[in-house]
């Protein structure tokens, strides 16, 4: 093990393993996974709302209101969904009534979204502005119900009662202490919840959508995936909320003919980064498809149909990619090149910003053509991509079938 890998094992892994396994990041990774079937029913609708085929602006003009409907339907109700959806996964894990804590966590977030003047809900509050605070409060609702319960500071009711109406009323005590805390806080005193989560969650938000942010973040997710953690899963508690936000604004100016504000949204990372997988490890499979070392012919060949889909484990285990310096070397690199290249093609407009978001299992290039709504240019620069990475793994790749065959044939002589 090579002391760069060493020191990674010993200080960095442990740190960054409890963190992945932390449950709290647990329930809202699980709780961001649950939303993903809303958003892509929703960038299917805005697939057909906008698709780029001369002509159909104008024919589509009359149904666009109609097609809306889902769009709002899905992400005009985000943060609603996701702190339904966290505060059910989070009680489950912390052994309450999991519908309970749901539906707790979504009453106490739909009050504070209400307006101070006429108390109707503020429906941006409820879509992707409204994301860190649903967060939040659900991550707090359950917590304090757990307390409730954990010094049984509830209403029992005898056991001959249904389940149902049993735990309703475990949870009154937890329910009005909660809305009556959260009320003084927002009515009484005035207190802006809304506003000071996002302004501190502002700094992070803003970095991911910079290319030095967006290069830290694929630095730190293919590392982490080179000692074998899976870093794409060790960060999506912390920046899945950012990147679907960034993508509910980038439908929102789409659907108001305004141009899109984020360039790192939702389907950016997984699809024009992570091409055939984390690393774009596709192009090795292609590179070691013809290999004169038998082992990772036979590699190559068994992982990329998986590779096709974006799985790319069978590879990295198998070559394998993972604590092996001559393969994390390009693993990282391409990370970090078919980043900067990317994000510098949407700054300059060659090519589309993300608005669709599709299943993170779709193929390379019919990803791209998909998630920037039909864009042929994408699609082009998503082949390219592949060719680019096959050109960084190649000469590492070389490498390690010549010491492979060379060791193969030294332990052969000495038979």
């Amino acid at each position: 093990m090579s002391p760069p890998a060493g020191f990674l094992n010993r200080h960095l892994v442990p740190a960054l393993t409890a963190l992945s396994d932390n449950t709290y990041l647990s329930a809202i990774r699980a709780g961001m996974v649950s939303v993903v079937p809303l958003t892509i029913i929703g960038g299917f609708f805005m697939i057909l709302s906008y698709l780029p085929v001369p002509g159909w602006e104008k024919w589509i003009a009359p149904y666009l209101p109609l097609l809306q409907v889902p769009v709002t339907a899905t992400f005009g109700l985000l943060a609603v969904f996701v702190c339904f959806a966290i505060g059910y996964d989070l009680g489950k894990r912390l052994g309450l009534e999991a519908i309970v804590s749901a539906s707790i966590s979504t009453g106490v977030f739909l009050m504070i979204s209400l307006k101070l003047g006429d108390l109707t809900l503020d429906m941006d509050r409820l879509g992707s502005k409204g994301l860190f605070t649903a967060i939040l409060v659900a991550l707090i609702c359950v917590r304090v119900q757990r307390f409730f319960n954990d010094r049984q500071l509830v209403i029992k009711l005898p056991e001959s009662v249904p389940t149902v109406v049993y735990e309703s009323f475990l949870s009154l005590s937890p329910l009005f202490f909660l809305m009556v805390g959260f009320w003084l806080v927002r009515f009484v005193l005035g207190v802006d919840i809304d506003h000071w989560v996002q302004a501190a969650f502002k700094p992070l938000v803003f970095a991911l959508n910079t290319l030095p942010g967006i290069l830290a973040y694929a630095f730190l997710v293919t590392l982490l995936w080179s000692v074998g953690i899976n870093g794409d899963n060790a960060m999506d508690a912390i920046v899945a909320p950012i990147f679907l936000q960034y993508l509910a604004e980038n439908v929102t100016a789409m659907s108001a003919g305004q141009p899109l504000p984020y360039i790192t949204a939702n389907g950016f990372f997984t699809t024009f980064v992570n091409v055939g997988g984390t690393g774009a490890t596709i192009a090795l499979a292609l590179v070691l498809w013809n290999s004169r070392e038998p082992g990772f012919r036979k590699i190559s060949r068994l992982s990329l149909p998986t590779q096709i889909f974006q799985i790319n484990e069978p590879i990295f285990f198998g070559i394998p990619i993972v604590l092996n310096p001559i393969f994390m070397i390009p693993y990282v690199l391409n990370a970090m090149i078919l980043t900067t290249c990317s994000y510098l093609l949407m700054a300059w407009g060659v090519i589309p910003k993300p608005f669709v978001n599709v299943p993170w299992t779709t193929p390379p290039i019919i990803g791209h053509y998909l998630v920037c709504g039909g864009s042929w240019k994408a699609a082009v620069w998503g082949a390219v991509s592949i060719v680019i990475a096959m050109g960084v793994y190649y000469p590492f790749a070389k490498a390690a079938e010549r010491q492979r065959l060379q060791a193969e044939a030294a332990g052969t002589a000495n038979k």
